[in-house]
């Protein structure tokens, strides 16, 4: 794993790599002393602490490079103002930590980027066997989790609401977007909304998506692993704060 440390002072390059050094000694560990230098930078990094207030290129800036580039980097902001943050998650960051560091935050969040970054090489050497496995795994796991029964054409269908990717309204029906399936029926979007609790998030008044499903995101649209969905000005705030709690409830689980 090559893990790059992008700050434009010195004394705060070196903190970070002791810090992880004291968690992942046989880790590689690359120095960039701009955003410039960290564009240039020959080798791939898997992981990225990146400063964003730094002459020149600043992070914002770079960040939006690498990932054009590179949509799999795990970034990691590091910052000694907190008004950056929804900029911070624009870029699709991992997370961001607030100069001076805490250590038990630096840590925790250090350990969940790493654990994404494994389970991701995971993924990558999964054969479409394995793939359906874990689907269909899955669905067997959550046997008895909540759900919602759904008429529609004199049939009655069962749907766990963890098997639903996101839901829409169109021409006045309910679209439920599942990983296996579309349904479609009549309802009522704020009655599902009600329903499914606070693993997923209402976008936009068309649209409830699942946080479990998302892959990336940015001010107007939400990519999911199956689709996309609209995202509210209004919301965007707010959907940035329940996203971030919930990565962090997951991560605790």
């Amino acid at each position: 794993m090559q893990i790059g440390i992008c700050d434009d002072q010195k004394e705060v390059r070196e903190q970070i790599a002791d810090r992880v050094r004291r968690l992942y000694p046989e880790e590689s560990i690359l120095f960039f002393a701009s955003g410039q230098e960290a564009l240039d930078a020959q080798q791939t990094i898997d992981l990225l602490f990146l400063d964003i207030q730094m002459p020149g290129i600043n992070g914002m800036e770079a960040a939006r490079k690498i990932r054009s580039e590179n949509s799999r980097i795990i970034i990691i902001f590091v910052t000694a103002m907190e008004d950056y943050v929804y900029q911070a998650f624009d870029v699709g960051a991992f997370h961001y930590l607030v100069k001076p560091f805490v250590e038990e935050k630096f840590s925790e969040v250090l350990q969940n980027a790493v654990k994404q970054y494994e389970d991701r090489k995971l993924e990558l050497y999964r054969t479409p066997e394995q793939y359906e496995d874990r689907r269909l795994g899955y669905v067997k796991e959550n046997e008895g989790s909540p759900s919602l029964i759904v008429s529609a054409k004199g049939k009655h269908t069962t749907v766990r609401l963890k098997d639903i990717i996101y839901a829409e309204v169109y021409n006045r029906k309910m679209i439920l977007h599942t990983i296996d399936s579309d349904l479609e029926y009549y309802g009522k979007m704020k009655e599902l909304e009600k329903k499914a609790g606070d693993d997923f998030f209402r976008s936009h008044r068309a649209y409830l998506v699942n946080f479990d499903f998302i892959k990336k995101y940015d001010s107007g649209t939400i990519y999911l692993e199956r689709g996309q969905a609209l995202m509210s000005k209004q919301n965007y705030q707010e959907f940035v704060k329940r996203y971030l709690r919930y990565n962090q409830r997951k991560w605790r689980e």
